[in-house]
């Protein structure tokens, strides 16, 4: 597949790959697999929230969800 990015997006692969995060191929694939994880992620939550119990709506769930969001976003990047 051949695909063309503007300049901006092109020196970031660059500078990823030149930086060890591995050949351009490697960078471009790592940020589309990411991008399908997070719709994925976000197909979900809407699902979910289309389906959401009540006691999930508490003041205690919404500090638990606040307190593990960066956790979850981080194993998108898994």
């Amino acid at each position: 597949m051949t695909i063309r990015v503007d300049d901006d997006v092109a020196a970031f692969v660059d500078q990823a790959a030149k930086s060890g995060e591995g050949s351009r191929a490697d960078v471009i694939n790592r940020v589309i697999k990411r991008e399908v994880r997070r719709r994925a992620a976000e197909r979900d939550a809407q699902i979910y929230a289309s389906n959401a119990h009540p006691d999930l709506e508490s003041d205690a769930y919404i500090a638990w969800a606040a307190g593990n969001a960066g956790r979850a976003w981080s194993e998108l990047d898994g």
